[in-house]
């Protein structure tokens, strides 16, 4: 299964196990705080925060708290002072790996992702060095058993995706980042339940993995993952069936 489909898909079984609403609720606030910080904290004019507001909404999070989130990056409550870095790297195997991080303290956050790389067998790199490899996108995971992948095609082509693929029992939606919203709206109007939805990096190529290489690879998206500044993670590795059958396995 390719690279950061697989990814998403873990994650959101995790997320069931671990019950990590609350790190989830972080991160959406987070996104908005930036979004309204940016643009201003009118949704209508702010095209950013809508979308933050929408994943907010998907992600179950109280309106009270979206307010708060808003307030702090007008400045009408203190707290907001975020800013947007992307940190990118190797992992083992070469693997390239692409960080969206939101943090109110930079001198904090880039020891601690370097520590996080060095734990897992990688090394932080310097700014440019992998994002070559990857697009910007937003990407829609569908149970397949949720839609029929030819209606699928028909509603989010129409409303602007790029891209349908069969994954797995998933299938993933690509488009454009401009056409994001207009994706997700059109799966919600027609009643389709979306696994995992995000704006994130998609590898151009990807780097096929063994058992233990992958084993090392996903303990580091995992750990970058669970990083309290860290907003999205993207990486152009590949695990092979038989590899992931030897996952599943233990």
């Amino acid at each position: 299964m390719a690279g950061h489909s697989h990814w998403a898909g873990i994650k959101h079984k995790k997320a069931l196990i671990d019950n990590k609403r609350g790190k989830l609720w972080s991160k959406l606030s987070k996104a908005i705080i930036v979004a309204a910080q940016i643009g201003g904290g009118d949704p209508e004019a702010n095209i950013r925060l809508r979308q933050a507001i929408s994943d907010a909404k998907a992600g179950r999070m109280p309106k009270d708290t979206i307010d708060r989130a808003i307030k702090k990056g007008t400045g009408e409550l203190g707290g907001g002072n975020l800013e947007e870095i992307v940190y990118e790297g190797y992992g083992p195997d070469g693997v390239a790996v692409i960080i969206d991080i939101m943090t109110d303290n930079r001198n904090r956050t880039a020891p601690e992702v370097r520590k996080i790389f060095e734990l897992s067998g990688g090394k932080l790199g310097a700014t440019g060095c992998v994002a070559w490899m990857f697009d910007r996108k937003g990407l829609f995971i569908v149970s397949a058993d949720a839609v029929d992948e030819e209606r699928l095609m028909d509603i989010v082509l129409e409303a602007g995706a790029d891209d349908v693929r069969r994954e797995g029992d998933s299938f993933e939606v690509l488009c454009d980042p401009d056409s994001y919203m207009d994706v997700g709206a059109a799966l919600e109007k027609s009643e389709i339940e979306t696994i995992s939805k995000q704006l994130t990096r998609i590898p151009n190529n990807t780097v096929d993995l063994e058992t233990n290489a992958a084993r090392k690879v996903l303990k580091l998206m995992e750990m970058l993952d669970d990083h309290d500044d860290v907003q999205s993670v993207s990486a152009n590795f590949n695990i092979p069936d038989e590899a992931l059958a030897e996952l599943a396995d233990g």
